[in-house]
């Protein structure tokens, strides 16, 4: 009992669990900017995956219509060739980018509920491989001239054969023609929680549903001292089709979706709230902290101190228990990701050291705000209440 009345004086008598208030509201706020922050640009980023892992070519050549990576308008085989004949043009392959159902082989794998899932199928020039995996884990590339071989990303075997070891030479059937795995790859993830299986361009287009046309995408490059502005201007302008560059190309997806969709809507308020309730937590209790110790704050007015050094002492103070929340948010939002690397589902999500520096900012700015009220009041404060 004597141990919990000291605790319960302390707790009484003192600042410290004001001060862990504080400390706790900044913590708060600082953790739930820099988590769905994270989250929001790793989503941004999935989209444009199949652009970031396609690192030969520079140029995009689509359909005039085209407005995203995965709205894919097909284009002619002659456009090809009309690609090529541009001046500057290094070389140019095909490149096909489609939705298909993989159906089991063998019908339903041990804890799978369904005999078929739907992947993303992207084709590959036959002669060049220009698209291919950047690794491969099980198999080689060299592997995929087999007859009907596809090399598949490991987030693709494991929702065709859950829970079974990665391993090649199962089969799937894709329009009624047959695929071997002959390869496993890693892969970044994409927007959509869907395996990618790579194959040959002559052999996606039996797996293809049937289009009369079902090229999606040119990969070009241009020639050493040619600029990629310029071989995009006159692609466009020789064969109307749109020319972009891969950065370009990216910059267009992520923007599709920010314009298109809830996604920076619904990220934007949470953001907000983390703000709010952090400025909130922080001022009210930071604002207490200040009128309880309003004596001793007139005590300093009374033996000459200036509202100068008063001001920078409750902007030190804010300033510490800035510094300590912010780190703690840091901490418990890295051991999220670190936590939570290995999960399929949020694989690729991590904190940006951006998110970082901007948290530190939005965490500068709520000790600020918080501090503001506290400063208000001891400014107008009479040095005599010490006396009353």
């Amino acid at each position: 009992r004597f141990r919990w009345m000291t605790i319960e004086f302390y707790l009484a008598n003192t600042g410290i669990p004001v001060n862990f208030g504080i400390v706790f509201g900044v913590m708060f706020a600082s953790l739930l900017i820099a988590h769905q922050v994270s989250i929001f640009i790793a989503i941004m980023e999935r989209t444009t995956s199949q652009i970031r892992d396609v690192q030969e070519a520079d140029i995009w050549v689509m359909d005039p219509n085209v407005r995203y990576m995965d709205e894919t308008t097909g284009m002619a085989d002659t456009d090809l060739q009309r690609v090529r004949g541009v001046e500057g043009v290094d070389w140019a392959v095909r490149f096909y980018k489609g939705n298909v159902r993989a159906r089991l082989a063998e019908g339903y794998a041990p804890g799978s509920t369904a005999d078929f899932r739907s992947v993303i199928m992207l084709g590959i020039d036959d002669d060049t491989m220009i698209g291919a995996p950047r690794e491969i884990t099980r198999g080689t590339l060299a592997d995929l001239k087999q007859p009907d071989a596809v090399i598949i990303d490991e987030a693709a075997f494991n929702y065709l054969w859950p829970g079974q070891p990665l391993r090649t030479g199962m089969e799937l059937e894709m329009n009624d023609h047959r695929a071997v795995v002959v390869g496993i790859c890693k892969a970044s993830p994409p927007f959509q929680s869907m395996g990618i299986v790579y194959t040959l361009y002559s052999r996606a287009m039996q797996y293809a549903p049937p289009e009369r046309r079902l090229m999606s995408f040119v990969l070009a490059k241009p020639q050493n001292g040619a600029t990629t502005a310029d071989v995009c201007q006159r692609i466009h302008d020789k064969t109307g089709l749109k020319a972009v560059t891969a950065e370009r190309f990216r910059w267009m997806t992520i923007e599709f979706y920010l314009a298109n969709t809830g996604i920076p809507v619904n990220f934007g308020i949470t953001v907000m709230l983390g703000f709010v309730v952090g400025v909130a937590i922080a001022g009210q209790t930071f604002y207490l902290f200040t009128i309880e110790n309003l004596k001793q704050f007139g005590a300093l007015k009374a033996m000459g101190a200036s509202n100068l050094r008063i001001v920078g002492m409750i902007l030190i103070q804010g300033l510490v228990v800035g510094v300590i929340g912010y780190g703690m948010g840091m901490g418990l939002a890295a051991a999220f990701f670190e936590g939570t690397k290995d999960v399929p589902a949020l694989l690729g999500f991590h904190m940006y050291w951006q998110v970082m520096a901007g948290t530190a900012v939005a965490v500068i700015f709520i000790v600020l705000l918080a501090s503001l009220l506290s400063i208000r009041r001891v400014l107008i404060l009479e040095p005599a209440i010490v006396f009353r």
